[in-house]
């Protein structure tokens, strides 16, 4: 499947003829953890942004070198803010509340800062933000479509994998550097070991705890 050029990306933006805001979460999936969102606003889009992001697209398609360097011209280029929801509200409530409320509030502190008319937030994804209200279109796969997304998708994944690895230095034996609390084999194996920890998505364990059960 070819990939979508960044000149296309950013032409997918440019078609609404307003004022876009792109948004992207990174953490649904992994049992420990925040999940974040990122809101993104390319004030300037010049010939030099689109060719120094040449290789924009989905984060999760990306090497991890190469987010970081898409995660600094990004950060300087655009007007952006990424917001975590702690697992006490995904436990409170549920993830995709917690997913969905980080984007509203990223997306509405970066509405504050840009200070524009006629906007229009793309959201990644199937659902939309809920209580929001300026006007929104879902996009589905949209991190692959618009750059917008994209570099939501790419601030959220790289801030999210560094909050990771600092909770790694505090809890190494589950490897959180490197699986980002994901429920690899060896996650399960440190959890049946080791117990959980406060950064611990109870409500995504239940079913593993229930296999242990019945193995006695």
């Amino acid at each position: 499947m070819k990939q979508t050029s960044s000149a296309e990306l950013f032409e997918f933006d440019k078609s609404y003829s307003k004022t876009i805001i792109g948004t992207d979460e990174a953490g649904r999936g992994p049992a420990a953890g925040g999940v974040f969102a990122s809101a993104v606003y390319f004030p300037k889009i010049t010939s030099k942004i689109i060719e120094e992001l040449s290789i924009l697209n989905d984060s999760k398609q990306l090497s991890a070198k190469k987010r970081d360097y898409l995660y600094d011209i990004v950060l300087n280029e655009t007007i952006n803010e990424t917001i975590c929801v702690e697992v006490e509200d995904i436990e409170k409530y549920n993830i995709l509340a917690c997913s969905l409320k980080a984007m509203k509030l990223a997306c509405e502190s970066v509405i504050t800062q840009i200070k524009k008319e006629n906007i229009l937030v793309l959201v990644d994804g199937n659902k939309l933000i809920r209580d929001f209200a300026d006007p929104q279109e879902i996009v589905i796969k949209g991190d692959g479509k618009s750059a917008s997304i994209a570099a939501a998708s790419i601030l959220a994944k790289v801030t999210r994998d560094r909050y990771m690895q600092k909770l790694d230095e505090k809890f190494p034996q589950y490897n959180w550097k490197s699986n980002a609390g994901y429920l690899t084999k060896q996650h399960l194996d440190a959890i049946d070991k080791y117990g959980l920890t406060p950064y611990h998505r109870k409500s995504f364990l239940k079913k593993h705890f229930e296999k242990q059960l019945t193995l006695f």
